[in-house]
């Protein structure tokens, strides 16, 4: 008998046991979150591998014995790593690493520079222990040129700022010594006082540079009236052209409008239409037309001057770079207006074309986004697809001409 209830006592325990288990068990299990299988992935060498061989900068391993044990596609596009090989000054600059035990830089720019290489090249090189080290090279090409770039404006501006100072300091010794002599101080004079025009206009307009790249805050942009900016530029330039005695050709407006300064477009149309009356010989025209292209405004001002040589269209855009530097020192020019112009396009999205042709003329024309207000369409306006040479070329279709002079339409 009480073999038989401790039997029965031992049996209910186990399954009160298992019982409450069960329900802790299943507690358990909604009190824990059930953890998540881990998701199958690469190795981590394999990442290590992946990231190795997508960097920017070019990337050689070099052993104790100036083997390349491991290099991306970078390392050789920059010129590092060549047929398996590492570059001799890169070489060279891992084995006194090794020797010194700290890093050093070194210019791995190529010797002879072809189209598609790099300009540049500076790489560091650094140990990595166990006779291994390792060259990371970067292309510098960008960071030479704009030094470079520095480097000739300065230069530029030192020589364009003490030519006319020079001219004024000589002059006023010769008015000092032609004080009795009204007529060669009255010459010498005016010359003092062309130098100094020429003087301030050079600080304007290295002023107005500062400013379009980046030196101050440009103005908020705001609606620009096309034949507004057009109207202005002229009265700017009427002195100049009844002075050379140019014609000025001006089409009719058109009530176009661009997003922009005014201030900015118009010192930009201005400066293409003073370069035009400068290139050009007198009892010649010069066109100034308006027209939209899609959603660009373009505004065309067209020369019949001596045109500019294809090996210098490229560079005219440049500061102080002149085609005929005579001729822009003889009329004042001070060699930025082009380049005024092109930052001022840039920094309202646009940009300036050039088409040249030497003997025949050259037209410059503005492009900008045209403003369009919400409910415009863009289809609805005819598209006028006079091209620059046909303007050239058919001068007399343009109304609203006098000659010497500008007449406003």
């Amino acid at each position: 008998m009480n073999a038989l209830l401790c039997v029965a006592i031992a049996a209910g325990a186990l399954v009160l046991g298992l019982v409450l288990g069960v329900r802790w068990g299943r507690r358990g299990d909604d009190a824990t979150p059930a953890r998540a299988e881990p998701v199958p992935g690469p190795p981590m060498a394999d990442l290590l591998q992946r990231v190795f061989r997508s960097a920017d900068e070019g990337l050689a391993v070099l052993n104790r014995g100036g083997e390349v044990v491991l290099h991306n596609g970078r390392a050789v596009e920059l010129g590092v790593v060549r047929l398996g090989r590492p570059d001799a000054r890169a070489a060279a600059a891992c084995q006194q690493v090794l020797e010194s035990g700290s890093s050093m830089a070194v210019d791995l720019s190529p010797l002879d520079h072809r189209g598609r290489e790099p300009a540049a090249v500076l790489a560091h090189v650094r140990p990595l222990g166990d006779g291994f080290s390792m060259v990371e090279a970067g292309d510098t090409s960008d960071a030479v040129r704009l030094e470079a770039t520095r480097r000739d404006f300065v230069a530029n501006v030192s020589h364009e700022l003490k030519t006319p100072v020079g001219a004024v300091g000589l002059l006023a010794e010769a008015v000092l010594d032609a004080a009795d002599d009204p007529v060669e101080v009255r010459r010498f004079g005016t010359k003092i006082l062309n130098e100094a025009t020429r003087l301030g206009n050079l600080v304007t307009e290295l002023i107005a540079l500062s400013r379009l790249t980046g030196a101050e805050r440009l103005p908020e942009m705001g609606v620009v009236d096309v034949d507004e900016v057009v109207r202005e530029a002229l009265a700017r330039s009427r002195l100049s052209a009844e002075s050379a005695r140019i014609e000025i050709i001006v089409d009719r407006p058109t009530g176009l409008e661009v997003e922009g300064d005014l201030t900015l477009l118009v010192t930009a149309l201005s400066n293409l239409v003073e370069n035009a009356i400068a290139y050009s010989p007198p009892e010649a025209s010069v066109s100034v037309s308006r027209r939209r292209e899609g959603d660009w405004v373009e505004i065309a001002v067209t020369d019949r001057g001596i045109g500019i040589a294809p090996e210098h269209q490229k560079r005219v855009f440049e500061r102080f770079f002149r085609v005929d530097p005579a001729r822009s020192r003889a009329t004042g020019g001070t060699g930025l207006g082009l380049a005024i112009v092109k930052h001022v396009l840039a920094n309202h999205g646009g940009e300036v074309r050039l088409w040249s042709s030497p003997g025949t003329g050259s037209t410059f024309t503005m492009r900008l986004p045209v403003h369009a207000e919400p409910d415009d369409e863009t289809g609805a306006e005819a598209i006028d697809t006079t091209t620059p040479a046909d303007l050239a070329r058919r001068p007399a279709e343009l109304p609203d001409r006098v000659g010497g002079a500008v007449r406003m339409p």
